[in-house]
């Protein structure tokens, strides 16, 4: 009849492995395009906010030394999940 199934075939909910629902491709992992935007993020708001700081708007300094430790924190938040995933085995380029 049919070929036997094998425990690991199928998802939760009968979705084939490999496929999501209506058997499009399941999504890529953003955390290095992640990585990346947060990298550039942090050395602008630093950049700026020394500028902005020596030009005489401390409070706009403030700010945007806020929003640099917030891209700080999201480095090493998504740093680590990434160097988990590669210890696991999985190794995406840049922008996957």
């Amino acid at each position: 009849m049919g070929r036997e199934r094998e425990p690991g075939d199928r998802r939760a909910g009968g979705v084939e492995h490999g496929k999501a629902l209506a058997g499009a491709p399941w999504g890529r992992s953003a955390l290095n395009l992640r990585l990346l935007l947060a990298g550039f993020g942090l050395v602008i708001c630093v950049g700026l906010g020394v500028l902005s700081w020596a030009v005489g708007y401390p409070w706009l300094g403030v700010v945007l030394f806020v929003l640099a430790a917030v891209a700080l924190v999201d480095l090493v938040v998504v740093g680590r999940r990434v160097k988990r995933r590669r210890e696991r085995g999985e190794h995406h380029t840049l922008f996957e």
